[in-house]
């Protein structure tokens, strides 16, 4: 992992992004960039109606107006400042081009977030955004599904207070599927430098896939020394929620929307629950 890439504006809850990234910049030797995404004066993005995170539509065009050029320009400002502030707090040289050592570097692109996500997610090895307010945090809610839903990378969702340092427990939802396999994959650099890691099923694994003892024999040849947690599976995100906490976890690995996203718009899902209810930090992964 040589790439962490952040959406900053200067909010607290980009404030706790950054300093997790820059945290985890620090113990996988990763560079930081950090992106201000501004909108374009004459941009009309039309918005999907099947996001999978619902209240989205016209978000785009709440954002496009949510600033006079001015105003644009201020914010750009701020946000800068401000992650040149905590790159310095976290020992980060600001580099004006990317470099095989660890640094940070500072963007603004122009262009709503889904499209500025879809070009500069893909190159990089992880994405930090903070979970959307319960009290609205529609904006929020935009940026958080171009990052899942565009990026083809790893997210690592935040609760929007600060909290303790994530990866020392990691918990692994695991359900012997695809998109919890890749999860795992993207989160190898954690995971070896975790100091527990817990895999937990819900429920009979019945499914065509390893099963949770197979996923921690492969662990082993990584060197991790893993737990496994069996819940019966009759509430599987509740479940999966109440193994995080048990096993005092302070980040939950697993794929995202498994199923159709319009199903789990309809009929809710494990990434709905988690992403909607659950505030703990979350790292997720779409393709």
């Amino acid at each position: 992992m040589r790439v962490i890439f952040v959406p900053v504006a200067d909010r607290p809850e980009c404030a706790n992004a950054l300093h997790a990234a820059f945290v985890l910049g620090q113990a996988v030797g990763a560079s930081i960039i950090g992106c201000h995404i501004r909108p374009h004066s004459d941009s009309q993005v039309a918005m999907p109606s099947n996001l999978g995170l619902s209240s989205l539509t016209n978000a785009d065009a709440e954002w496009q107006a949510a600033s006079t050029p001015g105003e644009t320009k201020k914010a750009s400002i701020a946000a800068r400042t401000l992650f040149a502030q905590l790159a310095e707090s976290h020992g980060y040289n600001l580099l004006r081009r990317p470099s095989a050592e660890p640094g940070a570097i500072w963007m603004a692109n122009t262009g709503s977030p889904h499209r500025v996500l879809s070009i500069m997610g893909p190159v990089a090895d992880l994405l930090v955004v903070s979970r959307p307010s319960s009290k609205g945090g529609r904006l929020a809610r935009l940026f958080l599904s171009a990052s899942l839903l565009r990026s083809s990378r790893p997210v690592l969702v935040l609760p929007q207070k600060k909290g303790r340092t994530v990866g020392k427990r990691i918990c692994i939802a695991w359900n012997q599927g695809a998109e919890a396999a890749r999860a795992i994959a993207a989160a190898m650099p954690l995971l070896v430098q975790a100091d527990l890691v817990s895999i937990v099923s819900s429920g009979p694994e019945s499914r065509v896939g390893p099963k949770s003892g197979q996923l921690q024999t492969y662990l082993k040849y990584w060197g991790i020394q893993s737990e496994r947690v069996s819940t019966k599976g009759k509430d599987e995100p509740q479940e999966i929620v109440t193994a995080y906490q048990s096993t005092s976890s302070d980040l939950l690995v697993m794929g995202a929307y498994s199923r159709n996203r319009m199903s789990q718009l309809v009929f809710g899902g494990v990434t709905e629950y988690i992403l909607k209810r659950a505030s703990i930090p979350v790292l997720m992964l779409h393709t």
